[in-house]
């Protein structure tokens, strides 16, 4: 009514959204230009929101999908959705085992490397862009989620408003040079442990220990 120039814009973008939706299409397979995203991310709309679907299936059919998993995933890769097949029976039969070894070894006799637990949760982590990284100590050592692109600072701050505050540096060791060489103190002798300062961007598996004040 005023007659501004990128209210009117923002409008005409909104009413070729609401007719795109209106149509039977879900919002994350409408083409969103940056300015569109920053108005659409008030709305709250539901079928903007990243979708996984699972797929429960038979125990016979659990490595590959049968006939009607197959129509699915037609139907889903159109809407620009994620998809798992598992099956419950099977995740049933692996939660009686006491001892991972003995997952994996039910699992390879089957013809699957990993339990639909597992890629369950690594799936929702990749849909939701989180990563993680450990902290170790003598007492404990725990896993902290985080999303993608976070750099140190704010990744200690996960753990400790102060450790954010008051941060210095981070020491670094990766998950993969840490199960290679098998202790923190090699990955030292081994040049393998690095130093992260305020711009580091904590990698999926980091190993940190922070610095603060």
């Amino acid at each position: 009514k005023t007659g501004d120039k990128k209210s009117t814009q923002e409008l005409e973008m909104l009413k070729d959204l609401f007719e795109f939706i209106s149509s039977g299409q879900s919002a994350r397979n409408y083409d969103l230009n940056d300015d569109l995203k920053s108005l659409v991310s008030d709305l709250h709309l539901l079928t903007i929101k990243p979708v996984l679907y699972v797929c429960n299936v038979d125990e016979k059919n659990a490595a590959s999908g049968n006939e009607y998993t197959e129509r699915f995933i037609q139907t889903v890769e159109k809407e620009n959705g994620f998809y798992l097949i598992i099956s419950a029976a099977i995740e049933s039969e692996i939660s009686e085992f006491d001892s991972y070894e003995e997952r994996q070894i039910f699992l390879e006799d089957i013809g699957l490397n990993a339990s639909g637990l597992n890629k369950l949760i690594k799936s929702s982590y990749s849909l939701l862009n989180l990563i993680t990284f450990f902290t170790a100590g003598k007492q404990e050592v725990r896993a902290w989620t985080i999303r993608k692109e976070t750099k140190a600072p704010a990744s200690a701050g996960v753990i400790h408003t102060d450790f954010e505050r008051g941060f210095i540096k981070a020491e670094v060791i990766s998950y993969n040079d840490f199960e290679n060489l098998g202790s923190e103190q090699i990955c030292k002798e081994k040049g393998k442990m690095r130093l992260g300062g305020k711009e580091y961007v904590v990698s999926d598996g980091d190993i940190m220990h922070f610095k603060f004040n």
